[in-house]
């Protein structure tokens, strides 16, 4: 019998010549290090402007263990080995932890965690946009206990607003944007019960349509929510579970283009065609929802019905950046959960890899000076690579070694529960009999569910712009959106905005006071 440390051995001598020749020079690396200590020295003189502008990334689902393995994709993407590779959100200058729990679970999920980084307090699970007081599907506890997110403070600012989602635009993470509901689940009447329904809940489609009215940018999925029961869907007209669900009869499209006033350019849109043929200066309100429930991965996305994340957030900035008093765009990659969820890593990861793009977009189309960018995560996975994998192993790939116990072959990836979980004749799968690199392989799990769990803990909050270095350590999660509200003066602090606006871009106020005393400066 071949030890398994033996295999490793050599595997790691067959792969030395994988090593890029400039790596064997001691200089590189301390070159390397040199170069990251100036970086960090020039952090010393800190960025007190005010934010004109913030853009929240949140990748659903996307822990430590899935951010490192996106990284090696995307390097390999390229034909790199992968590990020294930089995903935008790397290249951020300041790194904090987020605490996920929710106020009664230790492992989190998506809406608790939602209510927490947009509206500033920690929630009980499933509930959205307001205070651990509400109960799960208790309707009658909702009232009173409702708390707003940092979309409405820059809207009430004066800020224009934007959403924009792989998801339904009325799932979890959207939803604690502009919906105070006891049930993240209550996506339209048809999913509520008489019980809420007759104590006066509204379902969250509803809600986006009535609570902020002026949101002047929504994208993401969820059209069938919009309409009427059974009504036919315009893309998918013989698929029976795209049909419209409501049960009220309303057309909820109607009711948003009714509320637009009628000097302004609304555009209700649902294909990629019609998002790209948009002149985004002479639209003011923009609606789009590209699928019936959630959009496609981006690995299965049909390139001319579905925009990709990152064709959607050009469009969202191109509109917001108009207002001149800045804007809030809440940017959610959510199938990151959903592949993680069903086991399939391949997906989950070519997730993390577009919103990556979207990223790096939104960086080229704004500035540091005034534009403070947060990337984020509400939750973690039980997800995990390792198998002692060589350098430029595919992150994908098996391990270099097979197990000492049944003597079969593994993946590097793995789930610590989940639908991968699969025993032949008594034993588990030989992954080398199956196709592991298909795009939606499951895989293997330790424990059977039918689909995997949260992982509980921390998660990375990457953040560059003004006040960028307030997130520093291990947080709450509730403390982001106190955060980018300070940086933008907008919500609850507003004492630091008349000296900030000195240190950054100067309102027309102070400026002329000191110039007025210029003249007494110069005789004193």
């Amino acid at each position: 019998m071949i030890s398994p440390f033996l295999v490793l051995a050599i595997g790691t001598c067959l792969t030395n010549s994988l090593v890029p020749e400039k790596e064997k020079d001691p200089k590189y690396w301390r070159d390397q290090a040199q170069q990251t200590l100036k970086n960090a020295l020039r952090l010393q003189t800190l960025n007190t402007n005010v934010a004109k502008n913030v853009i929240m990334f949140l990748g659903d689902g996307m822990g430590v263990s899935t951010v490192t393995a996106a990284r090696i994709l995307k390097g390999q993407l390229h034909h790199s080995p992968g590990e020294e590779t930089r995903l935008e959100m790397d290249k951020f200058p300041y790194v904090a932890l987020s605490k996920t729990y929710n106020t009664n679970a230790q492992v989190p999920d998506s809406a608790g965690t939602a209510t927490a980084y947009l509206c500033g307090v920690k929630a009980n699970e499933g509930t959205v946009g307001v205070s651990a007081a509400t109960q799960r599907t208790e309707c009658n506890t909702t009232q009173g206990n409702e708390v707003t997110s940092i979309l409405r403070w820059a809207k009430d600012a004066g800020k224009s607003v934007g959403i924009v989602t792989t998801t339904r635009v009325n799932h979890a993470t959207p939803s604690a944007a502009y919906a105070h509901s006891a049930d993240r689940d209550w996506y339209s009447d048809n999913e509520m019960p008489p019980e809420a329904l007759s104590q006066g809940c509204k379902d969250i489609a509803y809600q986006l349509m009535h609570n902020v009215r002026d949101i002047e940018v929504i994208m993401g999925g969820g059209r069938k929510y919009m309409f009427p029961k059974n009504r036919t869907d315009v893309e998918y007209e013989m698929d029976e579970k795209a049909r419209g669900t409501r049960l009220d009869g309303l057309n909820l499209i109607d009711i948003w283009k009714s509320f637009k006033p009628k000097h302004k350019h609304s555009h209700y849109i649902w294909n990629r065609t019609e998002l790209l043929a948009l002149d985004p200066y002479t639209v003011d309100y923009l609606l789009g929802l590209f699928e019936p429930g959630d959009m496609q991965y981006e690995l299965n996305r049909n390139n001319v019905t579905d925009p990709s994340l990152s064709e959607m957030v050009e469009m969202a900035i191109r509109i917001l950046s108009k207002n001149p008093k800045g804007f809030f765009l809440l940017v959610e990659g959510g199938r990151i959960d959903h592949g993680h969820h069903e086991g399939k890593a391949k997906q989950a990861l070519h997730e993390v890899v577009e919103m990556d793009r979207a990223i790096g977009q939104a960086g080229t189309m704004t500035s540091v000076e005034d534009t403070l960018t947060v990337v984020t995560a509400d939750h973690s996975h039980v997800f995990t690579f390792g198998g002692y994998t060589p350098r430029g192993n595919s992150i994908f790939g098996l391990a270099p070694m097979v197990s000492d116990t049944d003597k079969k072959p593994f993946t590097a990836i793995l789930y610590g529960n989940g639908p991968g979980y699969k025993v032949v004749g008594g034993e588990r799968e030989n992954v080398s009999m199956v196709d592991y690199a298909h795009n939606n392989y499951q895989a293997q799990s330790a424990v059977p569910l039918r689909h995997e769990t949260h992982g509980g803990e921390d998660v990375a909050i990457f953040a560059k712009g003004p006040m960028a270095h307030l997130l520093h350590g291990v947080h709450e999660q509730n403390y982001i959106p106190h955060v980018m509200a300070y940086a933008a003066c907008i919500g609850a602090n507003h004492d630091h905005c008349a000296s900030a606006s000195l240190s950054g871009s100067p309102s027309p106020g102070p400026l002329l006071f000191l110039l007025a005393l210029l003249p007494l400066a110069i005789l004193f």
